[in-house]
């Protein structure tokens, strides 16, 4: 039993070394694995395993008790990679390696960074071809649940709230293919992107306003900026996402498709090199300057950045493609050209005279001398920070699809894609994870009179705004979380506990596609990477995820390959966020009227209480207090005016809607009635302009059942009437 119970804890590739001496009557064996093919010396890091006792003792505990760490050595050795890998750390953190790596010569150095640059390119191979396999095998698929439709739909027009994964996998399990593809992806320019949230004018104000017949200066209105996402990305990570996300969409596009990838010049000649990859060097078509000539370029030891880089893919060489033209700036007189066996020759008349014509138009070439936005535009802007020109768009509509055929558009920002593709006769999927998105777009393409369904995609996560807000948030949501100097930042901080003591807590970056999933690649980073460089005294370490491949195997994997002094417990980060939105409260009179033009009900909001809009603005307060003592340190006078809400907080309401069909509260809404008021205070009837200020009430023709309330900041809240 004692030589079969010991093969039981080898491998072929490991040999185990028993070296047992005798002394006062006691017997000390140490237990020592080699690999028998390794030639690294990192063998030589393994200390042996020894125990002391009497025979007695060594014939009923030994195998016992040195069963598990021999397997747990065995295997670790026998996976050769791995082995070599922690090798190549023990021995880069000794003295004597240290000592030898300073005494390398030139050449030496030379040969070592270059296997650790080979290395390094193996492993990104890998990562690649795991995201491709991934991809091919069938995309993360997740519930997808209708928050309301528009009009009757018969095109099946989408709004999707997801991310351009989850929206591609939804299209792949439903069959849909698209005709041409726009993004308008993060840049990596690690830029930060505000909505301007305005208080609107108290209602109960609104008679007093109008009889002085004044007019609100818009400079006057109180406002505040509120971040909406972070364009913060490090190179590597934001082109692995972008693989990801450029496979995904690949793989739901038909055959004749072609993709317009918007980039600029912080990170678009890395990107053309995976487009390269994804599609083909054959299969690029064009790389398309945007030259937005009436940009205000603030002065700078470089010219003037007035342009943006458009890269144009298709699928294969039969692509939908019609050449654009534009008027000429003045009358052209050009030469008349014929094909004669395939040469072009000047066209001549009877008498033998070259033939000339007048010409009006010109082909557009891949120079695109389109005026971005500005802030005094007064009909395409809707308050998006990086809304395009509706004429970019419809350039490339008209360039590469057909009327009734798809475009999508899953970094929808907003909204002016899906808006310009259902004003040209095609069908439209706008996608996107930020929910100002798709309240931007919903409202836009309403006033439109297009027909769509609002969808939101349920990929594991109840986000609190957007992903920016939540991060900024977690640590809050999660008790006892604090900073910690002591830890690397792979970990978010640590929690103090009276059992284990400081216990370091890992979260996943909601930003970064890549760590939404806990699967072994990322499991063995934790183990390998981070957990080694931990202070010595740790216990226990927290691991939270969003989505986990498979709980069961991850926690195998842990027993094999981690740490037997570390505990690592996983959480579900679902139920930290499923609870996070606060919704706001209302108090309202329901009444029937009839003023001999109207006939109907009447919902007069007579309070409403947001405390996530109160949070931001004392947060806001806060911050200008702060500066105003900075500046008075300083010996400069400033003074500061802080944001009020009344005691009615109507000034805090953006949007409501009135449902007559269901009073269920979480079934898909129908907007029987809908108004908007603007940062000036006029109401939108129903995606129509008036120039009539909001009197707190709204009304519809029959009997409302449920009413939707969104605030300044987003937070839409269902009530039952």
């Amino acid at each position: 039993m004692f030589f079969t119970s010991i093969s039981q804890m080898m491998t072929e590739s490991v040999d185990l070394t028993l070296v047992i001496r005798k002394a006062n009557g006691q017997l000390t064996v140490s237990t020592l694995p080699k690999a028998n093919g390794l030639k690294d010396e990192a063998a030589n890091h393994i200390i042996p395993l020894t125990l002391t006792g009497t025979p007695e003792e060594m014939d009923a505990e030994f195998l016992q008790h040195i069963m598990q760490p021999i397997r747990k050595a065995t295997g670790l050795i026998s996976n050769l990679m791995e082995f070599e890998k922690q090798a190549d750390k023990a021995a880069a953190n000794s003295k004597a390696a240290k000592d030898a790596k300073a005494k390398e010569t030139k050449e030496e150095k030379e040969k070592r960074e270059k296997y650790e640059k080979h290395m390094k390119k193996a492993e990104e191979l890998i990562t690649a071809k795991r995201v491709e396999e991934r991809i091919q095998q069938g995309m993360p698929l997740y519930e997808t649940e209708l928050q309301e439709r528009i009009g009757g739909n018969q095109d099946g027009n989408l709004v999707l709230r997801g991310e351009c994964l989850s929206a591609c996998a939804y299209l792949k399990d439903k069959g849909i293919t698209v005709d041409l593809v726009y993004i308008d992806p993060p840049f990596a320019s690690g830029a930060d992107y505000a909505k301007k949230v305005y208080l609107r004018r108290n209602p109960k104000v609104a008679e007093a306003i109008r009889q002085a017949k004044s007019e609100l200066d818009i400079e006057e209105l109180r406002s505040f900026e509120e971040k909406m996402y972070g364009d913060i990305w490090n190179k590597e990570s934001y082109l692995n996402w972008m693989y990801e996300n450029l496979m995904a969409i690949k793989s739901v596009m038909s055959n004749t498709a072609s993709i317009y990838v918007h980039l600029d010049w912080h990170i678009g000649h890395y990107v053309k090199i995976l487009l390269d990859e994804i599609f083909g060097e054959d299969n690029f078509i064009n790389e398309i300057t945007w030259y937005y000539y009436n940009k205000m370029a603030p002065k700078s030891a470089c010219f003037p950045r007035t342009s943006d880089k458009i890269l144009l893919y298709s699928q294969n060489n039969e692509y939908t493609f019609h050449n654009q033209y534009e008027e000429r700036d003045e009358v052209k007189k050009q030469l008349v050209r014929k094909f004669v066996n395939g040469k072009a020759i000047n066209a001549r008349d009877e008498n033998g005279n070259v033939m000339y014509q007048e010409s009006t138009k010109k082909r557009i070439d891949d120079v695109w001398r389109i005026a971005m936005l500005q802030p005094a535009d007064k009909e395409e802007p809707v308050g998006y920070a990086t809304q395009k020109p509706e004429a970019l768009l419809e350039r490339i509509i008209n360039a590469s699809s057909n009327k009734g055929m798809v475009v999508a558009d899953f970094f929808g920002g907003s909204g002016v894609t899906a808006a310009v593709a259902n004003r040209l006769g095609r069908k439209f999927i706008h996608a996107d994870i930020n929910i100002n998105s798709i309240q931007t777009t919903r409202d836009r393409l309403l006033a439109a009179k297009a027909e769509f369904d609002v969808m939101e995609i349920k990929d594991g996560v109840s986000l609190y705004r957007n992903p920016v807000q939540t991060m900024e948030r977690l640590k809050k949501l999660i008790p006892g979380l604090r900073n910690e100097d002591a830890l690397d930042k792979f970990w978010e901080g640590s929690i103090i506990d009276t059992k284990y003591g400081m216990t370091p807590v890992y979260l996943p970056n909601l930003m970064d596609g890549s760590t939404r999933v806990l699967d072994k690649p990322l499991m063995n980073r934790i183990i390998r990477e981070a957990m080694p460089d931990l202070p010595d005294n740790t216990k226990r370490v927290i691991v939270y995820y969003i989505d986990i491949d498979n709980r069961e195997e991850i926690e195998r994997f842990i027993k094999e390959q981690g740490n037997p002094l570390v505990m690592i417990e996983l959480r579900d980060l679902k139920l930290v966020l499923d609870n996070v939105v606060v919704e706001d409260s209302a108090e309202w009179e329901v009444s029937e009227e009839s003023d001999g033009l109207f006939n109907g009900w009447k919902v007069e909001i007579k309070q409403f209480q947001s405390d996530r809009v109160r949070q931001k603005i004392d947060e806001i307060n806060q911050k200008n207090q702060l500066q105003v003592l900075q500046q008075k340190a300083k010996g400069k006078e400033k003074t500061f005016t802080p944001i009020l809400i009344s005691d009615e907080g109507l000034e805090t309401i953006e949007w409501i809607s009135l449902d007559c069909t269901t009073v269920e509260k979480d079934a898909p809404w129908h907007s029987d009635s809908e108004i908007k008021i603007d940062k000036v205070g006029y109401v939108i009837k129903n995606g129509t302009k008036t120039t009539e200020y909001w009197d707190a009430c709204i009304r519809c023709d029959r009997k409302p059942l449920r009413m939707k309330i969104r605030n300044i900041c987003g937070d839409e809240t269902v009530f039952i009437i």
